[in-house]
Formats: C-alpha cells, sequence, structure tokens
C-alpha cells in the first residue's frame, strides 16, 4: 500500500444493472470509508433505468476519489467487472455489487493483510441482510476448518463472498479474469483460477466488513442454470486437487452433493417442492456422470503426458 495512512491504492469496481434504488447506498459507503480508495469504477450494464444517471450524480460527492461511470451493452456482471479492471491503474482492486455496501473499516483492515508481498488476495466474513434481519456469514471459520488446504475447502464449499474480496489486479488479470463463458458463478471460478496453486497466499479473516442485501431477484435466482454451471467448474478444476493434500475424486463427490444440496434449498425458498424434490434426485446421476467424466480426463492427460515424456 502507498499514500497515506487515509489512503490506498486500489480501485473499487461495481457492476450495475437496475440499481438506481440501491447504487447511492453502494457509493455512500465507499465514501465512508476511513481508508479511502484512489478509485471507484462503476459499469452500467445496459440498465433501463435511470441507474446512470444516479451513479453520475456521485461524480462531486465523492471525497477525492475518481469516480469513473461507464456504459457498455448488457452482457452480464462478469463482462462489466472485466471492463472495470480494464479501466482500473491502481495495483489493488475491491469488488462491491451495486445492491451491496461495505462498513467503514473494509478497506483499512483489509490493507493491512495485504502488506506483504506475496498476499494476492484477502477477503472476509460479512453479514447477509433479508426482510430487516442480519445473519453473519462466517467465512473465515470455513477458511481456517481446512488448514491442511485450504483451495481444498474453498472447492468444496466455496467461501469467497465477493463483496469482501480486495486482490492484486495482476492476479487477477493473470488468471484470466471473470470467464464471461459461465452464465452463473464467474466469481467462485475467478476464486479457484487465483488460488489453484498451493504456493499461492491469500486470507480470509474474520471481520464481518459488508453486507451483501438479498432481494426477491437477487436470491438463488436461474438455479438450475447455476447448478449446471458448479459442475463444470468442479470438473475444470478438480486436476488441480492432486496437487493439495487428499482424495481429489473425493472433494469433487462433495462438491457435487453440496452444488445439488444448493439447487434443493433454493427451490425450497421459492416454495417449488418438485423442483427440490428433482434437483435431490438429480444428485447420483450427477455423481456417477461427474465421477465417469473425471476419470476418462484423467486418462487422457496421463496418456498426454507419457506420448511428451517419449517425444
Amino acid at each position: 500500500m502507498s499514500g497515506t495512512p487515509d489512503s490506498a491504492d486500489v480501485t473499487v469496481i461495481i457492476p450495475a444493472f437496475r440499481a438506481e434504488k440501491t447504487i447511492d447506498r453502494a457509493l455512500r459507503s465507499v465514501v465512508g470509508q476511513t481508508c479511502q480508495p484512489g478509485a471507484c469504477v462503476v459499469v452500467d450494464d445496459g440498465s433501463p433505468d435511470a441507474t446512470l444517471a444516479v451513479a453520475n450524480s456521485w461524480k462531486d460527492r465523492m471525497g477525492g476519489i475518481a469516480l469513473t461511470v461507464i456504459r457498455q451493452n448488457n452482457a452480464g456482471a462478469g463482462a462489466a467487472r472485466n471492463r472495470a479492471l480494464q479501466e482500473a491503474q491502481t495495483p489493488y482492486v475491491a469488488f462491491l455489487d451495486a445492491d451491496d455496501e461495505w462498513l467503514p473499516e473494509k478497506i483499512a483492515r483489509c490493507m493491512e493483510r495485504l502488506a506483504g508481498p506475496d498476499t494476492v488476495l484477502v477477503a472476509h466474513d460479512s453479514y447477509a441482510i433479508e426482510d430487516g434481519r442480519e445473519t453473519r456469514l462466517d467465512c473465515a471459520r470455513r477458511f481456517h476448518a481446512a488448514a491442511a488446504s485450504p483451495f481444498v475447502g474453498l472447492y468444496r464449499r466455496g467461501y469467497i463472498d465477493t463483496a469482501t474480496v480486495v486482490a492484486k489486479r495482476e492476479a487477477v488479470l493473470a488468471a484470466g479474469a471473470f470467464d464471461t463463458n459461465l452464465p452463473n458463478a464467474q466469481d467462485f471460478d475467478l476464486w479457484l483460477a487465483m488460488l489453484k496453486d498451493p504456493a499461492t497466499k491469500y486470507e480470509v479473516f474474520n471481520d464481518a466488513l459488508s453486507r451483501y442485501h438479498i432481494t426477491p431477484g437477487s436470491i438463488m435466482s436461474h438455479v438450475e442454470r447455476r447448478r449446471r454451471c458448479c459442475i463444470d467448474i468442479a470438473l475444470r478444476y478438480a486436476p488441480e486437487l492432486r496437487r493439495h493434500p487428499g482424495s481429489p475424486l473425493a472433494s469433487l463427490w462433495f462438491r457435487v452433493l453440496a452444488i445439488h444440496k444448493e439447487a434443493m434449498d433454493a427451490h425450497l425458498v421459492r416454495h417449488e417442492p418438485f423442483r427440490a424434490l428433482r434437483a435431490a434426485l438429480l444428485a447420483p446421476v450427477s455423481l456417477v456422470g461427474t465421477t465417469l467424466r473425471y476419470l476418462t480426463d484423467d486418462r487422457g492427460r496421463r496418456r498426454a503426458g507419457m506420448k511428451n515424456l517419449t517425444a
């Protein structure tokens, strides 16, 4: 970190879609940081409402934070974040969704933990707000519970909330940024891509410094599409598990079952019992299918390795 103690070389990245009613809250929480970021980039992802106008109205109210507001044709949150990453010039980036908010100490406490030269990402606990109720999301506990390999714990349970992340910009770009070919779970895919190397250092600490606001439009929408994406991501990173302690196949099975439980729970929240039952019944089918795909791909990789050795 450079600059004075009350500022940091961080760009805040905010994708926004139909956020005219929430973007004020998000930007107010950025301005309210005790350690202010140097810049903030809002990318309006083709909103049909007044999101762009509301975001632009903050340009004279940022208290020294350079605000850039960009509008693009609707392409999804991942594409919006990638556009903001291109705009960012600071060594670090922090992610905040337009309907969420940070507590005032968020940037300060994150930058303290990023002071070491080898740490590429930090995250923390958060609060989920739904119908006026506040629930703490204990992400740090999951990180520390998998002390032998936090990556395996991340792969199995997905304990990093996007609005809690501050990361080195070059590490995000080196990992390929957000995969816009994935309709869902682009953030989870990116954290796995960034952290798959056992030598990579990152931390999830137990201060709750953000609020995730759950709305009817955001809670587990596109459940079936998300299930399929998460299965594809599980297979994509299963080979990386061989570089970490434990059985890769056991972790793949754990992940597949967790994905189906998440889908089942989401359908139950939406009062869709038959779809919840379908998600439960699909679990053994997915276990067999992913196991066969993993073993088939593994044989292919081994054959390719043997050919390289004899070439």
